[in-house]
Protein backbone atom coordinates (compact mmCIF):
# COMPACT_ATOMS: atom_id res chain seq x y z
CA UNK A 1 0.00 0.00 0.00
CA UNK A 2 1.62 3.23 -1.11
CA UNK A 3 2.44 6.46 0.66
CA UNK A 4 0.48 9.71 0.56
CA UNK A 5 1.91 13.09 -0.34
CA UNK A 6 0.43 15.77 1.96
CA UNK A 7 2.20 18.74 0.35
CA UNK A 8 -0.24 20.31 -2.18
CA UNK A 9 2.57 21.82 -4.27
CA UNK A 10 4.45 18.54 -4.34
CA UNK A 11 1.23 16.73 -5.25
CA UNK A 12 0.75 19.07 -8.18
CA UNK A 13 4.31 18.45 -9.36
CA UNK A 14 3.63 14.70 -9.08
CA UNK A 15 0.82 14.75 -11.64
CA UNK A 16 3.13 14.41 -14.66
CA UNK A 17 5.08 11.44 -13.25
CA UNK A 18 1.77 9.92 -12.15
CA UNK A 19 0.42 10.10 -15.69
CA UNK A 20 3.64 8.62 -17.06
CA UNK A 21 3.42 5.67 -14.63
CA UNK A 22 -0.35 5.33 -14.98
CA UNK A 23 -1.37 6.39 -18.51
CA UNK A 24 -4.79 4.82 -18.04
CA UNK A 25 -5.49 7.46 -15.37
CA UNK A 26 -4.45 10.44 -17.55
CA UNK A 27 -8.02 11.57 -18.19
CA UNK A 28 -9.34 10.69 -14.77
CA UNK A 29 -10.41 13.74 -12.71
CA UNK A 30 -8.11 14.67 -9.85
CA UNK A 31 -9.22 13.14 -6.57
CA UNK A 32 -9.15 15.02 -3.26
CA UNK A 33 -5.98 14.61 -1.21
CA UNK A 34 -6.27 14.55 2.58
CA UNK A 35 -3.93 17.01 4.28
CA UNK A 36 -2.34 16.71 7.67
CA UNK A 37 -1.18 13.12 8.05
CA UNK A 38 -1.85 11.97 11.65
CA UNK A 39 1.13 11.39 13.94
CA UNK A 40 0.71 7.63 13.89
CA UNK A 41 1.45 7.55 10.14
CA UNK A 42 4.60 9.66 10.16
CA UNK A 43 7.87 7.83 9.54
CA UNK A 44 11.50 8.91 9.29
CA UNK A 45 13.09 9.42 5.90
CA UNK A 46 15.42 6.50 5.01
CA UNK A 47 19.04 7.65 5.37
CA UNK A 48 20.94 4.94 7.28
CA UNK A 49 24.08 3.24 6.01
CA UNK A 50 22.33 -0.14 6.28
CA UNK A 51 19.46 1.15 4.13
CA UNK A 52 21.94 2.23 1.45
CA UNK A 53 23.69 -1.15 1.59
CA UNK A 54 20.40 -3.00 0.98
CA UNK A 55 19.57 -0.62 -1.84
CA UNK A 56 22.94 -1.31 -3.47
CA UNK A 57 22.42 -5.09 -3.32
CA UNK A 58 19.10 -4.63 -5.14
CA UNK A 59 20.80 -2.51 -7.81
CA UNK A 60 23.76 -4.89 -8.20
CA UNK A 61 21.39 -7.77 -8.87
CA UNK A 62 19.11 -5.70 -11.14
CA UNK A 63 16.11 -6.40 -8.93
CA UNK A 64 12.83 -4.56 -8.55
CA UNK A 65 11.28 -4.24 -5.09
CA UNK A 66 7.69 -3.56 -4.16
CA UNK A 67 9.11 -1.45 -1.34
CA UNK A 68 10.10 1.20 -3.88
CA UNK A 69 7.51 0.64 -6.60
CA UNK A 70 4.58 0.88 -4.18
CA UNK A 71 6.23 3.71 -2.19
CA UNK A 72 5.92 1.73 1.04
CA UNK A 73 6.20 3.92 4.16
CA UNK A 74 8.18 1.19 5.97
CA UNK A 75 11.03 1.02 3.45
CA UNK A 76 13.48 2.85 5.73
CA UNK A 77 12.85 0.53 8.67
CA UNK A 78 12.91 -2.69 6.66
CA UNK A 79 15.90 -1.90 4.47
CA UNK A 80 17.89 -0.77 7.49
CA UNK A 81 17.45 -4.34 8.76
CA UNK A 82 18.45 -5.81 5.39
CA UNK A 83 14.88 -6.88 4.59
CA UNK A 84 13.44 -6.27 1.13
CA UNK A 85 10.48 -7.69 -0.76
CA UNK A 86 11.52 -8.80 -4.24
CA UNK A 87 9.07 -7.97 -7.03
CA UNK A 88 9.61 -10.36 -9.92
CA UNK A 89 8.55 -10.29 -13.58
CA UNK A 90 9.33 -6.62 -14.10
CA UNK A 91 8.10 -3.26 -12.87
CA UNK A 92 5.05 -2.93 -15.15
CA UNK A 93 1.64 -4.35 -14.27
CA UNK A 94 -1.11 -5.30 -16.70
CA UNK A 95 -3.82 -4.24 -14.25
CA UNK A 96 -4.86 -0.71 -13.26
CA UNK A 97 -6.02 -0.88 -9.66
CA UNK A 98 -7.16 2.48 -8.33
CA UNK A 99 -5.09 2.19 -5.14
CA UNK A 100 -1.75 1.03 -6.51
CA UNK A 101 1.39 3.02 -7.33
CA UNK A 102 3.03 0.30 -9.45
CA UNK A 103 3.49 1.31 -13.09
CA UNK A 104 0.83 0.15 -15.57
CA UNK A 105 1.35 -0.82 -19.21
CA UNK A 106 2.56 -3.62 -21.46
CA UNK A 107 5.46 -5.42 -19.72
CA UNK A 108 8.57 -6.72 -21.42
CA UNK A 109 9.67 -10.37 -21.63
CA UNK A 110 10.64 -12.28 -18.51
CA UNK A 111 14.29 -12.19 -17.48
CA UNK A 112 15.57 -15.79 -17.46
CA UNK A 113 18.34 -14.78 -15.04
CA UNK A 114 15.95 -13.28 -12.50
CA UNK A 115 15.55 -16.46 -10.39
CA UNK A 116 19.33 -16.64 -9.94
CA UNK A 117 19.60 -12.90 -9.21
CA UNK A 118 16.90 -13.11 -6.56
CA UNK A 119 18.60 -16.12 -4.97
CA UNK A 120 21.96 -14.33 -4.97
CA UNK A 121 20.45 -11.30 -3.24
CA UNK A 122 18.75 -13.48 -0.63
CA UNK A 123 22.06 -15.19 0.12
CA UNK A 124 23.99 -11.91 0.27
CA UNK A 125 21.44 -10.30 2.59
CA UNK A 126 21.49 -13.39 4.81
CA UNK A 127 17.71 -13.50 4.97
CA UNK A 128 16.06 -15.98 7.31
CA UNK A 129 12.74 -15.27 5.56
CA UNK A 130 12.09 -13.74 2.15
CA UNK A 131 8.91 -12.38 0.58
CA UNK A 132 8.61 -12.67 -3.20
CA UNK A 133 5.82 -10.82 -4.96
CA UNK A 134 5.11 -9.78 -8.53
CA UNK A 135 3.18 -7.55 -10.84
CA UNK A 136 0.13 -9.00 -12.58
CA UNK A 137 1.13 -10.60 -15.90
CA UNK A 138 -2.13 -11.18 -17.74
CA UNK A 139 -0.08 -11.28 -20.96
CA UNK A 140 1.50 -14.62 -19.99
CA UNK A 141 -0.27 -17.93 -20.58
CA UNK A 142 0.18 -19.02 -16.96
CA UNK A 143 0.27 -15.53 -15.42
CA UNK A 144 3.92 -16.10 -14.49
CA UNK A 145 3.28 -19.13 -12.28
CA UNK A 146 6.20 -21.14 -13.70
CA UNK A 147 8.49 -18.14 -13.14
CA UNK A 148 7.38 -17.98 -9.50
CA UNK A 149 8.22 -21.67 -9.16
CA UNK A 150 11.64 -21.13 -10.76
CA UNK A 151 12.43 -18.31 -8.30
CA UNK A 152 11.39 -20.46 -5.34
CA UNK A 153 13.57 -23.33 -6.58
CA UNK A 154 16.58 -21.03 -7.10
CA UNK A 155 16.27 -19.59 -3.59
CA UNK A 156 15.98 -23.08 -2.11
CA UNK A 157 19.18 -24.12 -3.92
CA UNK A 158 21.16 -21.04 -2.91
CA UNK A 159 19.74 -20.44 0.58
CA UNK A 160 18.22 -23.74 1.78
CA UNK A 161 17.49 -22.54 5.32
CA UNK A 162 15.59 -19.44 4.19
CA UNK A 163 11.83 -19.70 4.54
CA UNK A 164 9.89 -18.40 1.54
CA UNK A 165 6.67 -16.41 1.41
CA UNK A 166 5.01 -15.64 -1.91
CA UNK A 167 2.55 -12.80 -2.46
CA UNK A 168 0.93 -13.69 -5.75
CA UNK A 169 -1.47 -12.15 -8.25
CA UNK A 170 -4.87 -13.79 -8.69
CA UNK A 171 -4.00 -15.83 -11.83
CA UNK A 172 -7.44 -14.91 -13.17
CA UNK A 173 -8.44 -17.17 -16.08
CA UNK A 174 -5.05 -18.98 -15.92
CA UNK A 175 -5.91 -22.67 -15.70
CA UNK A 176 -3.53 -24.79 -13.57
CA UNK A 177 -1.34 -21.75 -12.74
CA UNK A 178 -1.99 -21.96 -9.00
CA UNK A 179 -0.95 -25.61 -8.89
CA UNK A 180 2.50 -24.72 -10.29
CA UNK A 181 3.19 -22.28 -7.45
CA UNK A 182 1.86 -24.54 -4.69
CA UNK A 183 3.89 -27.47 -6.07
CA UNK A 184 7.06 -25.41 -5.51
CA UNK A 185 6.15 -25.50 -1.79
CA UNK A 186 6.59 -21.97 -0.50
CA UNK A 187 6.23 -21.80 3.28
CA UNK A 188 3.52 -19.12 3.10
CA UNK A 189 1.09 -18.45 0.26
CA UNK A 190 -0.20 -14.87 0.42
CA UNK A 191 -2.76 -13.27 -1.85
CA UNK A 192 -4.41 -10.03 -0.79
CA UNK A 193 -8.16 -9.48 -1.07
CA UNK A 194 -7.34 -5.74 -0.67
CA UNK A 195 -10.85 -4.44 0.15
CA UNK A 196 -14.49 -5.36 0.70
CA UNK A 197 -16.54 -6.74 -2.23
CA UNK A 198 -18.69 -3.60 -2.59
CA UNK A 199 -15.64 -1.47 -3.43
CA UNK A 200 -14.12 -3.81 -6.04
CA UNK A 201 -15.66 -2.08 -9.10
CA UNK A 202 -14.00 1.20 -8.11
CA UNK A 203 -10.86 0.05 -6.33
CA UNK A 204 -9.90 -3.25 -8.00
CA UNK A 205 -11.93 -3.40 -11.22
CA UNK A 206 -9.73 -5.98 -12.96
CA UNK A 207 -10.20 -8.55 -10.18
CA UNK A 208 -13.04 -10.53 -8.63
CA UNK A 209 -13.37 -10.81 -4.85
CA UNK A 210 -14.72 -14.34 -4.76
CA UNK A 211 -12.17 -15.57 -7.31
CA UNK A 212 -9.40 -14.32 -5.01
CA UNK A 213 -11.07 -15.94 -2.01
CA UNK A 214 -11.44 -19.22 -3.90
CA UNK A 215 -7.76 -19.08 -4.90
CA UNK A 216 -6.73 -19.11 -1.25
CA UNK A 217 -9.21 -21.85 -0.46
CA UNK A 218 -7.74 -23.98 -3.25
CA UNK A 219 -4.25 -23.62 -1.79
CA UNK A 220 -5.48 -25.40 1.35
CA UNK A 221 -7.25 -28.04 -0.71
CA UNK A 222 -4.01 -28.82 -2.56
CA UNK A 223 -1.75 -28.62 0.50
CA UNK A 224 -3.58 -28.42 3.86
CA UNK A 225 -0.29 -27.80 5.72
CA UNK A 226 0.67 -24.69 3.74
CA UNK A 227 0.16 -21.43 5.61
CA UNK A 228 -2.19 -19.01 3.86
CA UNK A 229 -2.29 -15.29 4.36
CA UNK A 230 -4.31 -12.36 3.05
CA UNK A 231 -4.68 -8.65 3.70
CA UNK A 232 -7.00 -5.73 3.28
CA UNK A 233 -6.66 -1.96 3.39
CA UNK A 234 -9.03 0.22 5.40
CA UNK A 235 -9.84 3.88 4.93
CA UNK A 236 -11.18 3.33 1.40
CA UNK A 237 -14.84 3.81 2.33
CA UNK A 238 -15.65 0.40 3.80
CA UNK A 239 -18.00 -0.11 6.76
CA UNK A 240 -17.00 -2.00 9.91
CA UNK A 241 -19.66 -4.64 9.27
CA UNK A 242 -18.19 -5.26 5.81
CA UNK A 243 -14.73 -5.80 7.30
CA UNK A 244 -16.21 -8.33 9.71
CA UNK A 245 -17.89 -10.14 6.80
CA UNK A 246 -14.59 -10.30 4.90
CA UNK A 247 -13.00 -11.86 7.99
CA UNK A 248 -15.77 -14.48 8.03
CA UNK A 249 -15.24 -15.16 4.33
CA UNK A 250 -11.52 -15.60 4.92
CA UNK A 251 -12.08 -18.01 7.78
CA UNK A 252 -14.48 -20.03 5.61
CA UNK A 253 -11.50 -20.43 3.26
CA UNK A 254 -9.30 -21.48 6.23
CA UNK A 255 -6.92 -18.52 5.89
CA UNK A 256 -4.39 -18.51 8.74
CA UNK A 257 -3.00 -14.98 8.81
CA UNK A 258 -4.77 -11.64 8.30
CA UNK A 259 -3.12 -8.26 7.78
CA UNK A 260 -4.99 -4.94 7.94
CA UNK A 261 -3.37 -1.56 7.22
CA UNK A 262 -4.29 2.02 6.38
CA UNK A 263 -4.76 2.89 2.70
CA UNK A 264 -2.50 5.75 1.60
CA UNK A 265 -3.17 7.58 -1.64
CA UNK A 266 -0.20 7.69 -4.07
CA UNK A 267 -1.32 10.63 -6.25
CA UNK A 268 -4.35 12.77 -7.06
CA UNK A 269 -5.17 10.33 -9.86
CA UNK A 270 -5.70 7.47 -7.40
CA UNK A 271 -8.65 6.56 -5.21
CA UNK A 272 -9.09 9.15 -2.43
CA UNK A 273 -8.66 8.36 1.24
CA UNK A 274 -12.07 8.19 2.88
CA UNK A 275 -10.64 8.56 6.39
CA UNK A 276 -7.68 7.80 8.61
CA UNK A 277 -8.52 4.83 10.80
CA UNK A 278 -7.31 5.28 14.38
CA UNK A 279 -4.91 2.91 16.17
CA UNK A 280 -7.75 2.09 18.58
CA UNK A 281 -9.94 0.95 15.69
CA UNK A 282 -7.11 -1.20 14.38
CA UNK A 283 -6.78 -2.82 17.81
CA UNK A 284 -10.51 -3.52 17.73
CA UNK A 285 -10.19 -5.16 14.30
CA UNK A 286 -7.29 -7.25 15.61
CA UNK A 287 -9.36 -8.48 18.56
CA UNK A 288 -12.32 -9.23 16.26
CA UNK A 289 -10.10 -11.25 13.93
CA UNK A 290 -8.57 -13.33 16.71
CA UNK A 291 -12.07 -14.02 18.05
CA UNK A 292 -13.01 -15.38 14.61
CA UNK A 293 -10.17 -17.89 14.74
CA UNK A 294 -7.20 -16.52 12.78
CA UNK A 295 -3.87 -17.96 13.94
CA UNK A 296 -2.11 -14.63 13.39
CA UNK A 297 -3.29 -11.04 12.95
CA UNK A 298 -1.37 -7.86 12.23
CA UNK A 299 -3.62 -4.79 12.29
CA UNK A 300 -1.99 -1.38 12.65
CA UNK A 301 -1.96 1.80 10.55
CA UNK A 302 1.44 0.92 9.07
CA UNK A 303 0.84 -2.81 8.64
CA UNK A 304 1.78 -4.02 5.17
CA UNK A 305 1.83 -7.57 3.79
CA UNK A 306 5.60 -7.92 4.11
CA UNK A 307 6.20 -5.77 7.19
CA UNK A 308 7.87 -7.89 9.91
CA UNK A 309 7.05 -10.95 7.78
CA UNK A 310 9.97 -12.99 9.11
CA UNK A 311 9.18 -12.38 12.78
CA UNK A 312 5.49 -12.96 12.09
CA UNK A 313 6.22 -16.29 10.39
CA UNK A 314 7.96 -17.54 13.54
CA UNK A 315 4.90 -16.51 15.57
CA UNK A 316 2.58 -18.10 13.01
CA UNK A 317 4.30 -21.48 13.27
CA UNK A 318 4.21 -21.27 17.07
CA UNK A 319 0.50 -20.40 17.00
CA UNK A 320 -0.28 -23.44 14.85
CA UNK A 321 1.72 -25.71 17.14
CA UNK A 322 -0.10 -24.34 20.17
CA UNK A 323 -3.48 -24.86 18.47
CA UNK A 324 -2.56 -28.45 17.55
CA UNK A 325 -1.46 -29.21 21.11
CA UNK A 326 -4.70 -27.74 22.44
CA UNK A 327 -6.74 -29.89 20.06
CA UNK A 328 -4.74 -33.00 20.99
CA UNK A 329 -5.33 -32.29 24.67
CA UNK A 330 -9.09 -32.34 24.16
CA UNK A 331 -9.10 -35.68 22.33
Amino acid sequence: MPAINNDPAAAARAVKPAVERHPEKAHRPDQPVKRGKPAWLRVKAPTSREYMATRQIMRDNQLVTVCEEAACPNVGECWAKGHATMMIMGDTCTRACAFCNVKTGMPGPLDPLEPFNVAAAVEKLGLAHVVITSVDRDDLADGGAAHFAAVIEAVRDRAPTTTIEVLTPDFLRKKHALEKVVAARPDVFNHNLETVPRLYPRVRPGARFFHSLRLLQQVKEIDPQMFTKSGIMVGLGEEREEVGQVMDDMRSADIDFLTIGQYLQPTRKHHPIDRFVTPEEFASYRDMAYAKGFLMVSATPLTRSSHHAGDDFVKLRAARQKALQKTAGKS
